[in-house]
This record gives structure tokens, C-alpha cells and sequence, in this order.
């Protein structure tokens, strides 16, 4: 019978780790990755603090049960959310797209005349520009339809198999194979790279969306300024925060967009002062993430560069989290 040394073992547990990582962007299967971790880590997180009140593997069960129910009522909500729309828009046609072309009155003004001539100039214009794009991509609309049922299946599934997963009892690890051990390393570092980079950067897109909320629902007011679609630029804010470094970029062009609608110096004021919170959030974004994995911001943005390039957008959302799980393979040989 064959031998193994422990470096075979360790490159072959690499080989299945990493082709595995690499076939989840071709097959489209980011998202039921990213929401099985998930699902994983805050089962393992919610138990301990459950087995105060439950002993046993119940604290488990009960923890994989609440998350089940959270998960049902953000769905429900935002099903919710989508019929509310979609009736209010039947009560009052148009009533959203008056809303959007009022702010973009405002802000033609303010823009140089060679922008301004993209604009349209009426509700009508822009809702016959909207039929025609429509009428022209119905091809591409109805796959990105069946992309986004692929999505909405594939998180499902994710999250399925991450509460299966956070379910099992590990077995002893003195009773593990050879490459079962070797494997179980790879994954346990894969999940604690997800760990840093996800909950690191929720921290920092609260921070940030916190900062701005301030600005613009408080600090704009007292200056007499009410600046259009504030609740959903907050909201922007948090999501977009959530993609590293890039997401702080598009959140203030969007800021600064609406700025426009008001006066070129709401916009510079918005601008300046984003900028500012951001030089801080900097440091604190080193400090969270970088202190986490021992990367430094310029590091996540080539990564996250490269990832784009090869992968597109998965790629962007996939990038820190395989660097950070490379650096830490690395790190753990004594290579860097």
C-alpha cells in the first residue's frame, strides 16, 4: 500500500480546496457559498450564547431555528415591500418617475451644458427613452431574470446546507484520515478568512453608514438644506458599504448626484465632507481589516481588481475573501 508524506497530503488537500474555490465562480455558485458561510458562522456564533439558557445540542437546533425564522421574515418583508411598491405605482403612475425627473431638474442647472444634453428634458421623454431601452434588451431582461431566480435558488440552497453543516457533531480529531485532518485545516481557515473580511466589513459599513446618516438627516437639515431620497441614501450607503473600498466610492458619487439636484455647493459640501470621514474610516478600515488578515487596503484593491477582471462583478465580492484565505495558507507555511 502506498505511503504519503504529509506534504503530498498537504498539497493534494490544497489542489481540492482551491479548484473548488475556482470552480464556484464559473458555476455561478458565489452566492450559496457566501450564504452558507454565513449561515455557519452566526449558527456557531448564537450557540454559545444560547447554551446559557439550553444545554445540549437544543442551543443548536434553537439557534439554526431563529436564523431559519429571521430569514423568513427579511424574505416576507421584502416581498412585502415589492407588492407595496408595485401597488402604490398602480394608485399613482408615474408618481416615482415625476419624483426622479424633479430632482433631475434641479440639478440641470448645476451641470455643464455637454451633460445637460443627455438629460431628458420631460417625464414623457425619459418613459419613451425607458420603453424603447426595454424594447431593445428584452432578450437580455429576460435572462437576467432567470439569473436572478438562479441567485435567489442558489442562496437558498447555501443556506440549507450551512445550517446542515453547523449541525454535524465533528468527529475527534484523533480519529481523523490522513487528508480528511489536511482538509479540515483548509476549510477552517477558508471560514475564518470569510469571518474577517464579511463581519470586519459590516463594522465598517455601519461606521460609515452611521457618519452619513448623521450628515444628511441631521446636520443638512440644521443648516435649512433638505436634500432629496435621504432614507434611501442611507440605505445605499450600507449596502454598497459593504463591498471594500469601492463601495464608499459609489455611495458618494450617488451623495453628490443628489447634492447637484440642490446647488453645486451642497454638492462640494457633501463631497467634502464624505471625503473627510472617509480619510478617518481609512485608518479604521486598516485597523479592522487589515489587523485582521495583515493586508493593507491597497492589497484588497488589486485583489479585487484582478478578480473583476477575470471573474466580473462575483469577482469583486470574491476577491478579499480568497485573498484573505491565500494570505493565510501563506502565512501559516512561514512564507510571508
Amino acid at each position: 500500500m502506498p505511503t504519503f508524506s504529509q506534504r503530498h497530503v498537504l498539497l493534494a488537500s490544497l489542489v481540492i480546496v482551491m479548484g473548488g474555490l475556482y470552480l464556484v465562480l464559473p458555476l455561478r455558485l458565489l452566492p450559496s457559498l457566501l450564504a452558507g458561510l454565513l449561515v455557519f458562522e452566526l449558527v456557531n456564533m448564537l450557540t454559545p450564547q444560547l447554551q446559557r439558557l439550553i444545554a445540549g445540542r437544543r442551543a443548536r437546533w434553537l439557534a439554526v431555528a431563529l436564523l431559519g425564522t429571521l430569514v423568513v421574515s427579511v424574505l416576507a418583508l421584502i416581498f412585502a415591500g415589492i407588492i407595496s411598491f408595485v401597488l402604490h405605482e398602480a394608485e399613482n403612475p408615474g408618481a416615482s418617475l415625476d419624483k426622479f425627473m424633479g430632482v433631475v431638474d434641479r440639478a440641470r442647472s448645476q451641470l455643464p451644458p455637454f451633460i445637460d444634453a443627455y438629460l431628458p428634458a420631460s417625464a414623457a421623454e425619459f418613459r419613451i427613452a425607458i420603453s424603447s431601452w426595454l424594447g431593445k434588451h428584452l432578450t437580455d431582461l429576460q435572462l437576467m431574470g432567470k439569473d436572478a431566480a438562479h441567485t435567489f435558488v442558489t442562496l437558498l440552497i447555501g443556506m440549507v446546507l450551512g445550517a446542515i453543516v453547523a449541525l454535524q457533531n465533528l468527529p475527534d480529531p484523533t480519529q481523523r484520515k490522513p487528508l480528511s485532518a489536511a482538509l479540515f485545516d483548509r476549510l477552517s481557515l477558508l471560514v475564518q478568512a470569510f469571518r474577517n473580511i464579511v463581519f470586519a466589513q459590516i463594522k465598517i459599513s455601519l461606521l460609515n453608514t452611521a457618519f452619513t446618516a448623521i450628515f444628511l438627516a441631521v446636520v443638512l437639515p440644521l443648516c435649512g438644506i433638505k436634500l432629496p431620497l435621504t432614507k434611501t441614501l442611507i440605505v445605499l450607503t450600507f449596502l454598497l458599504g459593504l463591498l471594500p473600498v469601492i463601495g464608499n466610492l459609489m455611495s458618494n458619487a450617488l451623495i453628490t448626484i443628489v447634492g447637484l439636484s440642490l446647488s453645486i455647493w451642497v454638492a462640494v459640501a457633501a463631497l467634502g465632507y464624505l471625503i473627510v470621514i472617509h480619510k478617518v474610516e481609512y485608518f479604521l478600515n486598516a485597523r479592522i481589516v487589515g489587523g485582521q488578515i495583515s493586508a493593507k487596503a491597497w492589497e484588497l484593491l488589486l485583489a479585487m481588481l484582478v478578480f473583476e477582471a477575470a471573474f466580473g462583478l462575483p469577482g469583486v465580492v470574491a476577491g478579499p475573501i480568497y485573498y484573505a484565505y491565500l494570505k493565510s495558507e501563506l502565512r501559516l507555511q512561514g512564507l510571508v
